[in-house]
């Protein structure tokens, strides 16, 4: 993961700023919902986003109910199945699994 992005427990949350307020704040990433934490100082966003995780927790244990995981990483993309045929083909070519040559071909698209 990158430098701008917390981690705690296995959560991750957003660094963001607010230039009209002078205030950090950041949002869960991952799960659904709307959770937000925040400081004026990024040791204060820090403390205040695994106060954040902590109490999440803590709820969801308290009400019987459990925690969403953060979903990142994986998703599904619905393509035709003549795509598909064309993707898995090409990746056995490679030598590869159809999943290393999706994530290669990410890869590519987001850097160019």
């Amino acid at each position: 993961m990158n430098n701008n992005v917390l981690t705690y427990k296995g959560y991750y949350g957003s660094i963001e700023y607010d230039l009209g307020n002078k205030m950090l704040y950041g949002r869960l990433l991952g799960i659904k919902g709307a959770y937000i934490y925040e400081g004026s100082t990024l040791n204060e966003l820090e403390t205040d986003f695994k106060q954040f995780v902590d109490e999440y927790l803590y709820d969801c244990q308290q009400d019987g109910m459990h925690p969403q995981k953060p979903n990142l990483g994986t998703f599904n993309v619905r393509i035709s199945m003549d795509l598909h045929f064309k993707a898995s083909e090409t990746a056995k070519k490679r030598g590869q699994s159809l999943n290393n040559f999706v994530k290669q071909a990410i890869e590519h698209e987001v850097n160019r």
